[in-house]
């Protein structure tokens, strides 16, 4: 029996050695893949008002009654994301005040960029309510609905609750999906196959709101995020087929 443990445990080892080094095989021969999402030559500015790269994703500055302003990129995220990450925030306000932020988070060699959006709401102290698939429809570059999760979160500040709606999706050259283990399938399966590294991004859209205000704040999302879509995304989905009514 002992001789039967020695021998499974040095087939084991001897798998973990070939995988390892196809992997690293792999890693030296891969390529970076194009974006999903448009870029700019401008950078955006850390909380201590450097720039943060060489360029980001870009944002449309007018949108719909908005006005906009760049957003800054935390030192928190500057720490914890790898060098190679590259950005994209913009912060929108209605003539009324309602706020919405749109962020992006677009990978290079370092696939660690793109994390699971769960994590970014509990790191602020966000607790979250529930979690659910809902489709945007998009009119452009032609009609097809855009599948993105619905995050509700609640935090309380003394007698003061919040809610905030988040809204996330991810995106890469001829890829949509609002799923994380989806994307992770597609980008080992793309990698394996060709040697190209997808490079996937992140976008978020998030509104803060009263209790209560929760399926307003998401309708003003969503208009928002339809009408500036076909200006920052590259990849869209598949058209929606509309059947012509017989008579």
């Amino acid at each position: 029996m002992k001789k039967q443990k020695w021998i499974v445990l040095a087939v084991a080892l001897m798998l973990i050695g070939i995988a390892a080094s196809f992997l690293v095989r792999l890693q030296s021969r891969q390529k970076l893949g194009p974006p999903g999402l448009k870029l700019s030559p401008e950078s955006l500015l850390s909380e201590e008002g450097k720039p943060v790269g060489s360029n980001s994703v870009y944002f449309p500055k007018h949108v719909l009654d908005y006005k906009s302003q760049a957003g800054v990129i935390t030192t928190a995220e500057l720490g914890w994301l790898p060098k190679d990450t590259t950005y994209g925030r913009r912060e929108y306000v209605a003539v009324d005040g309602f706020q919405m932020t749109l962020s992006a988070v677009l990978m290079g060699t370092d696939r660690t960029s793109i994390h699971k959006p769960q994590i970014c709401m509990a790191g602020q102290g966000w607790k979250i309510e529930s979690t659910e698939t809902v489709q945007i429809p998009i009119e452009r570059p032609h009609r097809y609905s855009l599948a993105v999760k619905k995050m509700t979160n609640s935090k309380s500040n003394g007698t003061q609750k919040k809610k905030a709606i988040y809204v996330y999706w991810f995106v890469a050259q001829d890829r949509l999906t609002a799923e994380h283990w989806e994307r992770m399938w597609w980008m080992a399966e793309h990698l394996i196959g060709t040697g190209e590294l997808q490079r996937w991004a992140y976008v978020s859209c998030v509104g803060i709101c009263d209790p209560g205000q929760e399926t307003p704040t998401f309708n003003r999302m969503k208009e928002l995020i339809a009408a500036t879509v076909p200006d920052f995304q590259l990849t869209a989905g598949a058209p929606v087929v509309t059947t012509a009514s017989t008579r």
